[in-house]
């Protein structure tokens, strides 16, 4: 008995001597699947669990937005007016860059056109 006793106790110092730190995470959702189907790689980001109100009333009122859901919300309409912004910004630009372009294209004719031009009997050879 006085064996078996200090056998265990010499197994289980040896198994709590071999811990260990692990420093990678691991995921528990196959995300190459979901990217293969489309999804978010969160699965809580998007959905009728997170989209849709979370209980309705029988008499058809409209049920009051959740705190995340009024928050989703908010930072939606931000990122749309900022669309919005940055769109005409864009259409801004593009015009600006057409009228440089056209600017800088009268410019160099006006250029040619006020050049030297031919004197004397020069200018009536090429006026005939």
């Amino acid at each position: 008995m006085l064996h078996i006793t200090k056998f265990c106790l010499a197994t289980s110092a040896s198994i709590t001597a071999q811990r260990g730190i692990a420093l990678t995470t691991t995921r528990s959702i196959d995300q190459k699947w979901r990217a293969g189907k489309g999804l978010p790689e969160n699965p809580n980001s998007f959905g009728p669990l997170t989209n849709l109100p979370d209980f309705t009333y029988l008499d058809g009122r409209p049920t009051p937005l959740g705190a995340n859901q009024k928050r989703r919300l908010l930072k939606q309409q931000e990122i749309a007016s900022r669309i919005v912004e940055l769109s005409g910004e864009l259409d801004f630009a593009k015009q600006r860059h057409e009228r440089l372009k056209v600017a800088a294209e009268s410019e160099k004719q006006r250029l040619i056109q006020n050049k030297l031009k031919p004197k004397g009997h020069l200018l009536l050879k090429q006026k005939k």
